[in-house]
């Protein structure tokens, strides 16, 4: 308990409130679901439709879609959960990023819904999961290591499910970030500074032909997410102006903008004050219809 009081303690410096939003993509409309007087990131939708999960003060947690019931979801000693977590595409889990010894190194996890197990599968410090491959098998995440050169390099690297087999997909300079597989399993969504702009980028599972996906002049694009029909893809955008390109950070203006899945111009779809934790992961409802984000007030 001790050690949970102190993560949550130190989960209290963004004192603000969170609103809960979910878009929709046909009609256009934003509806508020609901609000938190703390801070909470990162929605994923469950594979029913029915919940969302979402990260907050260090824990993983249930919104009830119907209820607007809230329920913690047992991670163990993994109390350190940051905003980066996807759903099993089965349903049968979630795999979350967060340190199990008082730190934020950030290591990877596996929770088991059916007998609530919580396995640590990447074992290295500055490790962040964005991808479960529909298949269960590979992870992907985006990890800082020591390849040879005087300083960390920022890295996608996909790992079996059991955290073997890490292979580095990447290896350009700067950034490279927010790896997430498509509905298939045949190729990764990212975004990387390669260009000296944030911009999305997409490539083979293997890390073989890395392509870029936007082409935004004025923005940096972040952790694309593409829906589960495999038809579109929605991002978040900064003003170039708030942040480095390498940067994304809470308490800025952004926008959510979405392209097709295979290329094309962008359109902008919500302007709202977020930021870091509006969207880092997967947020498509199953329907590949609507999508949910969080927005932020001081």
């Amino acid at each position: 308990m001790e050690q949970e009081k102190k993560f949550t303690d130190m989960f209290k410096d963004r004192a603000q409130t969170s609103i809960l939003w979910i878009y929709d993509c046909e009609t256009g409309e934003k509806k508020e679901v609901t609000r938190f007087d703390h801070v909470i990131e990162a929605p994923n939708w469950s594979k029913d439709g029915k919940a969302l999960y979402y990260n907050s003060l260090g824990l993983i947690n249930r919104l009830d879609l119907d209820t607007l019931v809230s329920e913690q979801v047992d991670t163990g000693k993994a109390i350190a959960c940051n905003n980066d977590h996807v759903l099993a595409a089965d349903g049968s889990g979630i795999a979350i990023s967060s340190n199990d010894n008082g730190g934020f190194d950030s290591n990877i996890f596996i929770v088991r819904f059916s007998d609530h197990s919580v396995t640590k599968v990447i074992d290295k410090p500055l490790s962040f999961l964005h991808g479960w491959s529909p298949d269960g098998k590979k992870i992907a995440y985006c990890a800082a290591r020591m390849c040879g050169t005087p300083e960390l390099e920022w890295d996608v690297y996909i790992a079996d499910a059991d955290g073997s087999n890490e292979t580095r997909l990447t290896e350009t300079y700067g950034l490279n970030d927010g790896p997430e597989f498509s509905p298939d399993g045949k190729q990764i969504w990212f975004n990387s500074v390669r260009t000296g702009r944030m911009q999305a980028w997409r490539m083979n599972a293997d890390g073989s032909e890395q392509t870029q996906m936007t082409f935004d002049k004025t923005m940096n694009s972040w952790f694309p997410h593409i829906s589960p029909d495999g038809t579109k893809v929605v991002y978040i955008a900064y003003h170039q102006e708030d942040l480095r390109a390498g940067d994304h950070v809470p308490d800025k203006n952004v926008e959510i903008r979405m392209i097709p899945a295979s290329g094309g111009e962008e359109k902008t779809l919500v302007k709202f004050f977020g930021g870091q934790g509006s969207m880092n992961v997967n947020s498509w409802a199953p329907d590949s219809r609507r999508f949910a984000f969080v927005s932020y007030e001081a």
